[in-house]
């Protein structure tokens, strides 16, 4: 099987924190787990990163550090995203200049943006690089979903934007997606326990949160998935949706940072104000998934 660039499992890495600063060991050790495991890319600096409540200088060295401690091995996606698309250009600048492979930009949050304006946004951000842009819907974060039509125009205008994570939780807007534009659009999932249903409608992939733990498995469902396999990944979905859902109890990254640390893959789960600690009812269910699966 060989797969087009960024599809498979690309891993959307936690930022480890440890009395309030990133900490790097945990994240090149982490880094190089996950290389080892076989994914098919990097992701740093997204939602999971918690990219949100980093400063800038900080957002701009993790990446330069995950770019370094791949080395090349596999693709670094670095999320550059804003609500500002000032700032969203800055991020996406220094991420060029650090070597990133790509870039991951969510739809500008919080301001609400019309279907012009998110064109606009994008494509300002698409002039300052040449490298592949992937676009990120996530209605339920940013109030807003980015539209078939917007898709269709960036992509006819900006060879490099041939890609979305789509987070919005329905198949039938990778149906639409795919209708539109066919092999000229990547899809990929944004949500774990809807990677397989997504790609048995045409999605090549998901930037997911769980394969910060399950690297292997995670690599294992995608390249099932799109060697045509689907009777063996279906298999391996229902072994591990228990353990999706559990890794969603609470806001990502909350759980996902609970589980690395209890697996000492992180030597802390703290997380950044808003958001706090996995509470102690959810960490149990948590534990209790990750006994399961691992029986």
């Amino acid at each position: 099987m060989k797969l087009r660039p960024l599809t498979g499992t690309l891993t959307a890495l936690v930022t480890p924190f440890r009395k309030e600063k990133v900490a790097y060991d945990d994240l090149q050790a982490l880094v190089n787990f996950q290389i080892k495991c076989g994914v098919d890319g990097l992701v740093p600096a997204g939602s999971t990163g918690e990219s949100a409540t980093l400063s800038t200088a900080e957002h701009i060295d993790l990446v330069r550090c995950v770019v370094d401690t791949v080395a090349k091995r596999v693709p670094v996606v670095a999320g550059t995203g804003s609500n500002s698309t000032v700032e969203a250009l800055e991020l996406t600048r220094a991420a060029h200049a650090a070597g990133a492979d790509a870039m991951l930009v969510v739809a500008p949050y919080y301001n609400r943006p019309t279907q012009e304006g998110l064109f606009r946004h994008f494509a300002r951000i698409a002039e300052a690089t040449d490298r592949p842009i992937i676009l990120y819907s996530i209605p339920s974060r940013c109030g807003v979903e980015i539209s078939v039509p917007v898709v269709e125009r960036l992509r006819a205008a900006f060879p490099h934007v041939r890609y979305i994570k789509e987070a919005g939780g329905s198949v039938d807007r990778v149906d639409q997606l795919k209708l539109a534009l066919g092999n000229d659009l990547v899809v990929l999932s944004g949500d774990d326990a809807l990677t397989l249903p997504f790609m048995s409608v045409g999605a090549e992939g998901v930037i997911s949160v769980a394969s910060n733990l399950l690297p292997r498995e995670l690599v294992k469902l995608t390249h099932l998935a799109l060697d045509g396999d689907f009777a063996a990944a279906g298999r391996l979905h229902r072994r591990l949706y228990p353990l999706f859902k559990a890794l969603f109890i609470e806001t990502n990254p909350v759980p996902i940072k609970a589980a690395l640390a209890e697996a000492g893959r992180i030597q802390s789960a703290e997380v950044r104000l808003p958001l706090c600690e996995l509470g102690e009812a959810n960490l149990a269910v948590l534990k209790k998934a990750l006994a399961a699966f691992s029986k």
